[in-house]
């Protein structure tokens, strides 16, 4: 996703599992291969295992990314198959509409990265819960949240 932030063009590199939870971002002001290894690097380090399946749109940096770290994951891109990533950026398209810029990328980051946090904790698949269930998970998330703010 292209984020304009100071009136410069960044990339907004989101990792998402097929949960649709946010694993791991990254702001670039490239979307090469260089960049591609990087967000890869700290995914892997910060989850600790390789993926089985990558799934990502046609960008070719991908690709790249992959063979120069050696990893042996499926790649599958095309058209729909990466809508949980896309659909982990309407957040920031409606801080975008709303006029409430980002004002550096360093700022972005930060933000970005503890909204995914709190939007994961928060983020209850609601067509697959009936209301019952739903009430006690948002308890939970909310509980989480005191423990987590009260400290």
């Amino acid at each position: 996703m292209a984020v304009a932030i100071a009136g410069s063009q960044f990339w907004l590199w989101r990792a998402v599992d097929d949960e649709g939870e946010v694993l791991d971002l990254l702001v670039q002001r490239r979307r090469h291969k260089a960049a591609a290894v990087k967000l890869m690097r700290k995914l892997l380090k910060k989850q600790g295992f390789a993926p089985d399946v990558l799934v990502t749109d046609k960008l070719r940096s991908y690709g790249a990314a992959k063979s120069e770290m050696g990893l042996s994951a499926g790649h599958e891109q095309g058209l729909r198959k990466n809508n949980r990533a896309e659909n982990s950026h309407q957040p920031v398209r409606r801080r975008e509409r709303k006029m409430q810029r980002l004002k550096s990328p360093g700022s972005a980051q930060r933000f970005l990265s503890v909204h995914a946090a709190i939007h994961n904790t928060f983020n209850v698949q609601r067509h697959l819960t009936s209301r019952h269930t739903l009430r006690v998970l948002r308890g939970e998330a909310f509980e989480a949240w005191r423990t987590a703010t009260a400290g």
